[in-house]
């Protein structure tokens, strides 16, 4: 999957990301998804936790090397003030890198893109608090 190094690239990537938005961005990364991935990625928002943000502004990008299937996914927070195909240019980006072999970079420029639309609606605040760790997780 991914060595350690480029963990550490990707988690330095949400960290800056969250500098400018009180929204918080996770990874997960299955080794196979059995299943339609945005239904898996629901699966993983909600074992960890993601919805027990104050603002409900969780942002979950998932992915499944193996069977090529990824899935954006954001809180009721985001949805109740985002356009229907918010992620389609971020999930696109992030295919147009990924048919490169260029996997690393396409997940840190998706992380940097749902930073940088967050930050739209919910800006940093002053009182900021990282409610979610910026840990990849895998299964």
């Amino acid at each position: 999957m991914l060595s350690a190094r480029e963990k550490e690239e990707i988690q330095e990537s949400i960290r800056l990301a969250e500098l400018k938005t009180s929204g918080e961005i996770r990874v997960h990364i299955d080794k196979k998804c059995t299943v339609n991935p945005i239904e898996r990625a629901i699966e993983v928002f909600n074992k960890l936790k993601m919805h027990e943000t104050e603002q409900r502004n969780g942002v979950l990008i998932y992915l499944s090397f193996s069977d090529k299937k990824l899935a954006i996914i954001g809180d009721k927070g985001i949805h109740d003030v985002v356009p229907f195909d918010f992620w389609e240019s971020t999930k696109n980006e992030m295919i147009f890198r990924f048919k490169r072999n260029e996997f690393t970079q396409g997940i840190i420029d998706a992380v940097a893109e749902a930073g940088k639309q967050l930050q739209h609606y919910f800006p940093i605040k002053s009182d900021d608090k990282n409610e979610l760790n910026n840990e990849i997780t895998e299964g």
